[in-house]
């Protein structure tokens, strides 16, 4: 493996963002979308093992005590290779202030317990699609 980090959106293949995503059952969105969602981000990590992106994931913050972690995905042949945690912690860094909140795919919450995330009491959410939400287990 020779793994290299991308800090910026630059020349990002945004529909191979957008496959790895659904390959890892996370969002379905068409790349031009998550160009956008990148591109708003206060934080931003790519992971590439030579050429190949194989990981990714994105903050957003108000730069001063908040920050959400979204779209944290890496191939699931890369998946145990400590790449997931190369991202959390790049973000983590960018942050250092910052209290930071995310929700972790269903099944995925170990990787992030090992990382110091606690699980919330008061969690809410509010989605667009809660039956869709509810059957791939994010809801009650």
């Amino acid at each position: 493996m020779n793994l290299k980090t991308q800090y910026d959106c630059l020349n990002i293949d945004w529909n191979r963002v957008s496959e790895i995503l659904k390959e890892v059952n996370m969002a379905s969105f068409e790349g031009d979308v998550h160009k956008r969602c990148f591109e708003n981000s206060h934080t931003v990590i790519f992971v590439f093992d030579n050429e190949k992106l194989v990981g990714f994931g994105r903050t957003i913050s108000d730069g001063i005590y908040q920050a959400a972690i979204y779209d944290v995905a890496v191939l699931p042949e890369y998946q145990g290779k400590k790449i997931g945690s190369l991202i959390i912690e790049h973000i983590l860094n960018s942050l250092p202030q910052c209290n930071f909140i995310l929700y972790a795919s269903p099944g995925k919450e170990p990787f992030y317990e090992k990382l110091n995330f606690r699980k919330m009491i008061t969690g809410m959410a509010l989605f667009r699609y809660p039956e869709m939400m509810q059957k791939k287990g994010f809801t009650e």
